[in-house]
């Protein structure tokens, strides 16, 4: 009988298991790649590469203090990663299975679904007007995530969602028009909120910080933005960290329409009432 040693033994949930921690590298990979992460990550594989060739060679201080870090390396990684594992943990939870349409289980116990159709008709006059005056202004419309920490930081309104009043508080004499609004559930919670920048270093080097907190909120939550350029008027729209540009009305129109039609009354039900 032939004679196999047990590491060269392979069995079917070995390859399972390692196309699995596969697919994890790479999904890990494309979540950090063109932000600062990626060069941590080399930085803490350089550590760790320095400390098993000292450690090797029976160089014991310097093995001792390196090992002291490597030691603490979860912990660590933790607290550096932390914008990043909020949003793997957020894309893992989106796409879950029992998070799955708007009439699953998860939403009807945690009752995330009030089947409130999304009005994002005024969103779209308002910036068309804003895109043909070059008023900068930037929006954001919130889903599952209300987003409580950036509406605290802001001016409190919530008000029933209107174009001449997203038209008036991005007006730059306003004392309201320096940051965002946020819109959830067809009212507009708050005025003047800082929305956090994107590291992303793959970005352009001309792109101004109002798109840049555009796409840094959606990068770290499923909300998604609209932004008007002060210096074009071009109309951008931000979700999950990608950016579509130089947008016109009906072209947002169909980015929202798409994006929220889970959130609106079916068209059946629209026919019947009109």
């Amino acid at each position: 009988m032939l004679f196999i040693p047990a590491f060269l033994q392979i069995r079917f949930l070995d390859i399972v298991d390692i196309i699995l921690v596969a697919f994890l590298i790479y999904f890990v990979f494309n979540l950090i790649k063109g932000t600062g992460a990626l060069n941590i990550v080399l930085g803490i594989l350089s550590i760790y590469v320095i400390w098993f060739i000292v450690r090797t060679v029976e160089m014991e201080l310097l093995s001792e203090i390196l090992g002291q870090f490597i030691s603490v390396g979860v912990l660590a990684l933790i607290i550096v990663f932390q914008p990043e594992i909020r949003k793997f943990l957020l894309l893992l939870g989106k796409r879950s299975i029992i998070n799955k349409g708007p009439q699953s289980v998860w939403r009807k116990i945690w009752q995330l679904d009030e089947n409130i159709g999304y009005n994002y008709s005024p969103v779209v006059k308002a910036c068309e007007v804003l895109s043909e005056t070059k008023t900068g202004a930037l929006i954001v419309i919130t889903k599952e995530n209300v987003l409580e920490y950036y509406l605290e930081a802001g001016e409190i309104i919530d008000a029933n969602i209107s174009e001449q009043l997203i038209q008036s508080i991005f007006y730059p004499n306003s004392p309201l028009h320096d940051g965002a609004i946020i819109i959830t559930q067809n009212k507009i919670k708050a005025a003047r909120c800082v929305m956090p920048v994107s590291e992303n270093e793959e970005l352009p080097k001309n792109m101004g910080l109002r798109h840049r907190a555009g796409l840094g909120i959606t990068e770290q939550s499923d909300a998604v933005a609209v932004v008007v350029s002060e210096q074009t008027g071009k109309i951008a729209f931000c979700k999950n960290g990608s950016i579509k540009r130089n947008l016109n009305a009906l072209q947002l129109s169909e980015f929202l329409a798409k994006e929220f039609a889970d959130f609106e009354p079916s068209r059946k039900e629209s026919s019947k009432n009109q």
